[in-house]
C-alpha cells in the first residue's frame, strides 16, 4: 500500500499469500480474516461546534471531510478543539465514535496558530478569543511541520479541519477533559472495595478526601499524589477536587462507605448547579466529567454482621443536625417510627451532640417493644470492629460514638441464636403467605425477589 514504509514493522514476518495487509491511510475495501488495514495515524481532526449542536450534523460533516481527503476514519489519532467546548455533548460523542482522544487548547493557543491558517475569521476571534478553532486546532495537534489536507468545512452549528503530520504522534499536545470519579471504598477492609473502585483508584492522576480515608487505601494509594482534607473541610474537599479535574486530571475523590450516601457525590453536584455568585466553581470546573462508583455502605456491612435485619423496608436517618434543621430530624424519626421501619441512624452522636439518640430511642417506644434489637456496629470491616445486640430500651448514649452505626429492628424484627451467636432477622412475610393470611398473593405468584 501507500503507506508500507510506515509498517516496517511488518518486515519480519514471513512472506506469503495467506494473509493480505493493505498499508495506506486511505479506505479499504473488502477487509475480512485474510485482509487487514492498516492505517498509519498521521491525521489530526479539528473541530468546532455551536453549543447543543446536534451529533449527527457534526458526524455528518466530518464524513464528508474525510471523504474529501480520501482518507480513513482509522487515520485519525484525536479530536482536538477549544477547552470550552469541553461538555460539548456533540465533540464528545465525535470522539466517542471515533475511538480517539479527545484533547483540548487554550484560545491564546490556538491564536498563536493564526499565521497558519486558511480561513482566520474575526467573528470567531470575536466569540472565543481565536481567530480560529477547527484549523487551529488541527495544526496545533499535527505539530510545527504539519499541514493542513482538508481546510474548515462548515455546517449550519459546526466546522471541521483536516491536519496531517510527518507521523503518527509519540505523545498528543493538548490536554484530556478532566474527570473527577466520586468513589465510595466501603466501610474499612479492602475485600470489600468493588473492582470498579479499585480500577478507577488505581488510574487516578491524583486522590482527595480527608486523609484517614485515603490511609485505609493502603498500597492502591501509595506515590500517588494527595490532597488530604479534615473532618469538617467537605465544601473544600469537593471544590479543590472538581478544580482540579479542571485542569485536565483524572481526580478520584475518597468516601466511605458509599459516596451517595451522606458522602461526598451530593456536595459535588450541588456545587456544579451553584451560581458562581452563591459559591459555585468555575466554568472550567463545570465541563469536567463527573461520575459516581458505588461501595458497600455501613448499613449493608452492619446488616450482614447481625444476620439479615433490612429483609423488609428500611430507611436511613442521619442525627447529624449540623445541616438538616433539628425539627425536620424529629418529624422523620416519627413518621418512619409510626411506619414501622427498621431505622439505621447515621451520625448517631458527636462530642457535644448526645441528646437526640436518646430523643429517638423515647420515639421509637412508642411504636415498637422494648425488647426490640438494636445493633450496635462499630469500625466495621476494620481491626477494632466491634458488633452487638441490645434491647431497645436498654439503649444508652453511652454506648455509642461517633464510628458507630444504630441499626434499630421493627416491631417484626427477631432473634434467632445459632452456633455462631445471636443472629436477627427481619421477616419479609413468607410465612404469612404460606398460611394464605393477609398479604398473601391469591395468585401464587410472587415477586421476583
Amino acid at each position: 500500500g501507500a503507506d508500507a514504509a510506515c509498517a516496517d514493522w511488518l518486515d519480519p514476518l514471513p512472506r506469503g499469500e495467506a494473509v493480505q495487509i493493505s498499508c495506506t491511510m486511505a479506505p479499504v475495501e473488502g477487509l475480512g480474516p485474510r485482509h487487514l488495514h492498516f492505517a498509519p495515524t498521521r491525521l489530526a481532526l479539528g473541530v468546532g461546534a455551536a453549543r447543543n449542536c446536534p451529533p449527527d450534523e457534526l458526524w455528518r460533516l466530518v464524513e464528508g471531510v474525510l471523504a474529501e481527503a480520501g482518507a480513513s476514519p482509522f487515520a485519525v489519532h484525536s479530536v482536538n478543539t477549544i477547552d470550552v467546548k469541553a461538555d460539548e455533548p456533540a465533540v464528545l460523542a465525535l470522539a466517542h465514535r471515533l475511538g480517539v482522544p479527545l484533547r483540548l487548547f487554550p484560545a491564546s493557543a490556538l491564536e498563536a496558530e493564526a499565521p497558519r491558517l486558511a480561513n482566520p475569521s474575526a467573528v470567531v476571534m470575536a466569540e472565543v478569543g481565536c481567530h480560529g478553532v477547527a484549523e487551529g486546532a488541527a495544526l496545533l495537534q499535527a505539530g510545527p511541520t504539519g499541514r493542513l489536507l482538508v481546510e474548515k468545512r462548515k455546517s449550519a452549528n459546526a466546522t471541521a479541519a483536516l491536519a496531517i503530520a510527518d507521523a503518527a504522534p509519540e505523545a498528543l499536545a493538548g490536554r484530556p477533559r478532566g474527570r473527577l470519579s466520586v468513589v465510595g471504598i466501603g466501610p474499612g477492609q479492602a475485600a470489600w472495595r468493588t473492582p470498579e473502585v479499585s480500577r478507577i483508584l488505581s488510574e487516578a492522576d491524583e486522590l482527595v478526601g480527608y486523609g484517614f480515608y485515603i490511609d485505609l487505601l493502603g498500597p492502591l494509594a501509595a506515590g500517588k499524589p494527595r490532597a488530604d482534607f479534615d473532618l469538617g473541610g467537605e465544601e473544600a474537599r469537593c471544590r479543590h477536587a472538581l478544580e482540579r479535574a479542571a485542569e485536565g486530571r483524572n481526580v478520584a475523590l475518597v468516601c466511605s462507605g458509599d459516596a451517595g450516601i451522606y458522602a461526598m457525590a451530593s456536595l459535588v453536584f450541588e456545587l456544579l448547579d451553584r451560581p458562581p455568585e452563591r459559591g459555585g466553581v468555575s466554568l472550567a470546573a463545570r465541563r469536567v466529567e463527573v461520575t459516581v462508583a458505588p461501595g458497600i455502605t455501613a448499613l449493608q456491612a452492619a446488616a450482614a454482621r447481625a444476620g439479615a435485619p433490612i429483609g423488609h423496608d428500611f430507611c436511613a436517618i442521619s442525627l447529624s443536625d449540623l445541616l438538616t434543621p433539628r425539627a425536620d430530624i424529629l418529624r422523620r424519626l416519627r413518621a418512619a417510627a409510626e411506619g414501622d421501619f427498621v431505622i439505621a441512624f447515621y451520625n448517631p452522636v458527636s462530642r457535644r451532640r448526645r441528646t437526640l439518640l436518646a430523643e429517638a430511642r423515647e420515639i421509637l417506644l412508642e411504636h415498637r417493644p422494648p425488647d426490640t434489637p438494636v445493633i450496635l456496629a462499630r469500625s466495621l470491616g476494620r481491626p477494632d470492629e466491634t458488633v452487638r445486640t441490645v434491647d431497645l430500651g436498654d439503649l444508652s448514649v453511652d454506648d455509642v460514638d461517633m464510628m458507630t452505626l444504630v441499626l434499630v429492628g421493627a416491631a417484626r424484627t427477631r432473634r434467632l441464636e445459632l452456633a455462631e451467636g445471636t443472629r436477627v432477622y427481619t421477616p419479609r412475610g413468607y410465612e404469612r403467605k404460606l398460611a394464605g393470611g393477609e398479604g398473601a398473593d391469591p395468585d401464587g405468584k410472587g415477586d421476583a425477589a
